[in-house]
């Protein structure tokens, strides 16, 4: 995954608030980069509604 690059939210492992469960399906751009617990790496995703919100890796696939 790269920054710039177009991603659809496909699962959502924890759980989270209605806000970021309102996020499952939809197509975000990576922004950044964010270390999650010391060892993962999660990403940054903006919405077209200019939210964002940050996922782990295995959460988000390539849109198509």
């Amino acid at each position: 995954m790269e920054i710039g690059q177009k991603v659809k939210v496909y699962r959502i492992r924890d759980r989270v608030s209605g806000v970021v469960a309102d996020k499952l399906g939809k197509v975000g751009t990576i922004k950044e980069y964010k270390m999650t617990d010391g060892s993962g790496v999660g990403v940054v995703v903006k919405f077209d509604d200019k939210s964002s919100s940050w996922f782990f890796e295995d959460e988000i696939k390539p849109a198509s």
